[in-house]
Parts: structure tokens; sequence; C-alpha cells
């Protein structure tokens, strides 16, 4: 008799069948690495020209507001045009701005007002790059491979997330921004090298905005507002994506504690810079781990079911965090409390790996179930909700730590977030229902 061993390490298996894939996983895991050692390298540069943490607050607004504006937009491209060429074209702007971030560091230009300009400008690129990877994806693989495909993808960005703070601290020590910069100039060119490779992914017939339309051969798609507005009034049709988004709203708006971080590594855990730090990473462990672990999980047709206790998890995990925090108490410490920083870092890992389940299933419902040209669309809300939600939870639970304090801001979060999630299965259950093998939009 032999014994049938679960799977338990990630599924590896769109790696192996499809080439093109492939080299977009390795192309874009090499350039997520080199972004973020840009953005932190970006935030230290801009204090240490300013010694304003506000400053540095700043940058998460230029960073913003174009994602916001042209996350619609760029999905509509996406619908539109070739996906390859949309992504090469975007992707060479944003590889241009990086130059342009190397190219002021050698200068020593010294000015915050540039960084702002090229943030936002990067940014710009990114909202319609982005809509145009994720709607790719599709194209190379069977749905059936989605999930594990869309795993992958979490877990290079999770290393990126983990090793490129750490890294661009040192490489700024060390040699400063222009090294920096240029390295992320470098991993960039691997992203545009998987480009190059693709095939041509011209836009497919139009489904139309109903459920069993006919696909409509009219000509080439206008690209403008009412294009826009065809892909919201689509989603306002399709009750699982647009539950997607909402489910992800209740966790990133009720229960994103990183705004607490810095904080609680002064007034409650001690540590300073370095505990913030090591929170900021433990969510990016979890999601690294989780998808490391994710084996059996790439196989389950009960998507929706999946994702609902996922982001339970994240709510409970975020109150647990909370919770030690409270016991810990606001004492101004002047070493680290190790026993609480511990039982911190394991609740948000679990809060991580959480958030990279949700996520995966996420994004594995949007891409099967939504049409091809309506993908890019989609992918542009995608992109503003998952923008745009940790913001609004920034917001809600500063104001929160304010009222209550740091610790109980978290639990009631945490709390608030599962609460919200069942109220909104209760006003529309079909999600629960969801079947990976028959994809209902």
């Amino acid at each position: 008799m032999i014994l049938q061993v679960p799977r338990l390490l990630a599924d590896t298996t769109p790696l192996r069948v499809s080439p093109a894939f492939r080299r977009l996983w390795w192309g874009l895991g090499i350039s997520n690495l080199g972004a973020q050692l840009t953005v932190v390298a970006v935030g230290l540069q801009v204090y240490s020209l300013t010694r304003s943490t506000l400053a540095v607050g700043v940058l998460g607004i230029c960073a913003l507001v174009p994602l916001v504006v042209l996350g619609l937009y760029g999905g509509a491209l996406v619908d539109a045009y070739d996906r390859r060429k949309v992504a090469l074209i975007a992707s060479s702007v944003l590889w241009v701005v990086t130059m342009a971030l190397a190219a002021q560091a050698w200068l020593g230009a010294d000015s915050v007002n540039v960084l702002y300009a090229l943030v936002a400008l990067q940014s710009a690129a990114f909202a319609v790059n982005n809509p145009a990877r994720s709607a790719i994806i599709p194209r190379l693989l069977d749905p059936k491979l989605l999930p594990a495909a869309n795993t992958l993808m979490t877990i290079t960005w999770n290393v990126a997330l983990t090793i490129g703070p750490l890294a661009a601290a040192l490489i700024v020590s060390r040699w400063g921004y222009g090294i920096v910069y240029t390295v992320d100039v470098l991993c960039f060119t691997a992203a545009l090298w998987a480009l190059v490779q693709l095939p041509g992914m011209p836009p497919e017939p139009s489904h139309g905005g109903d459920a069993g339309d006919e696909p409509s051969l009219d000509g080439p798609k206008r690209v403008g507002l009412s294009s826009v507005l065809e892909g919201l009034r689509y989603l306002a049709t399709r009750p699982n994506v647009r539950m997607t988004f909402l489910v992800d709203l209740a966790a990133m708006i009720f229960a994103m504690p990183r705004v607490l971080f810095p904080a609680i590594g002064v007034v409650i855990l001690g540590g300073g810079a370095t505990t913030t730090g090591a929170l900021t990473a433990a969510l990016a462990v979890g999601g690294l781990l989780a998808g490391l672990f994710s084996g059996g999980l790439t196989r389950v047709h009960r998507q929706g079911v999946v994702i609902m206790w996922a982001i339970i998890a994240w709510g409970l995990s975020v109150a647990g965090f909370g919770m030690v925090l409270v016991l810990a108490g606001r004492s101004n410490p002047d070493q680290v409390l190790v026993v609480a920083l511990v039982g911190a870092l394991v609740m948000l890992v679990l809060c991580g790996a959480s958030d990279a389940i949700s996520s995966v299933f996420r994004q594995t419902i949007l891409q099967s179930a939504t049409p091809d040209d309506m993908r890019g669309r989609l992918q542009g809300v995608f992109i503003v909700v998952v923008a745009g939600g940790p913001r609004l939870g920034d917001l809600v639970l500063g104001a929160q730590s304010s009222w209550w304090g740091e610790g109980w801001a978290a639990v009631v979060g945490g709390l608030t977030c599962v609460v919200v999630l069942l109220l909104l299965l209760r006003w529309q259950p079909r999600l629960l229902s969801y079947d990976a093998r028959h994809p209902e939009p």
C-alpha cells in the first residue's frame, strides 16, 4: 500500500509548463527587489535632506494620488491595446525614472521637490504597468494553474519586502544613494527582458457588459472616460468579483496596523527604529512562509470560503497583536521587552500569512471570473483598492490610537474587521459558494 503524502511546498507547475511565465516570474522578482531598494532609499534621502518625518510622509501622497487617478485609466489602456506593448512602454518609463533618480543622486542635486516629482512619475507609470502585468498572466497559463501562479508571484514579492529594506539601509550607509538607485536600474533590466520575450497579446473581442452577450467585433476600442465607466458598470453586475474588493477594504481600512509601528517601538516595546523594522518585516515573513508552504491550498476549489477564513484570521491576529501591546503597557522602556516583542512578531507573522492567502485567491477569482476584455479595467480597480485601502487604514487606526492607545486601537480594529466581514457576507453570501471549477463573476 502506497501512502499519498500531501503536497506541502509551493506548487511550481506554472514555472515548468510555461517558459514565458517562468521568464516573467524571474524578471519581475528581480525588479521587485530593486524597487524595494528604491522605496526605502527615497524615504531615507528625503529625511536626510529635511530631517522631517512629515516630508517623508508627503512621499506617500505623491505616490498615492497618481496611482488612484491613473489606475482606472491604465486598466482601460490594457484592455484596448496589446498588453505586451503597454507593459513595455510603462516599464520603459519606470526604467527612465529610476535612471533619473540615480542621476540626481550622483550629481548631488539634493532637491526634495525633484524627488517628489520623480516619485509621482514613477507611481503614474506603475498605475499602467501593474494592471498590464497582472492581466498578462491568465494569457500564459491554464486557469487551473492561476492559484499556483499567483502564489509564486506573492513569494517573490514578500522576498523583496523582506530583503529590500535591510539591503537598502546597508547600501546607503556604506556607499550612498547613487549605488542603490543604480542597482535598481540593473534589476529593472530583468523585467524589461522578460517582457520583450513575451508574444504579442492584442485585445480579444469584447463580451459586452452583461453575461451571455455575444462577443463584439465592432472595431478598435476607444480609451477614455466611457471605457472606464464601462468597466465600473461591469463590476457592479459581478457580485463575486465586487466582494473580493469589499472584503479586502474591510481588512485594510479597519485592521491595518502598520501606522502603529513607530510609536510601538518607542512607548511600548522599546528598541525604536530597530523594533519598527522588525515589526514591518514580520508581515512580509508571514506572507513568504504562507507562499512557500502553500502546496495544498492551490488545489482548493471553494476559494471564497478560503478568503473568508483568511480575513477572519487576519482580524483575529491583529486583535491578538493588540492584546500583546495592551498587556505590555505604555512604559517607554529603555530596553526592548523581549517577551512582548516575540509575541507581537508571532501575531504579525500570522497576519502576513493570512493576508497572503487572501490576496492569492482574490486575485485568482478576479482573473478567472472576468472575461479577458475586462481584465485590465478590473485590475485597475484592484490597484486602486490595494493602494487606497491601507492608506485609509493608516488614518483610521492612527485616529483610534490617539483616542485609546495603540494596543486597544489594534484590538478594536481587528475585531471590527471580522464583524464587518461577516456583515458583508450576510449581505452577499454568494461568495461562499464560489467554485473555481465553475467560475461565476
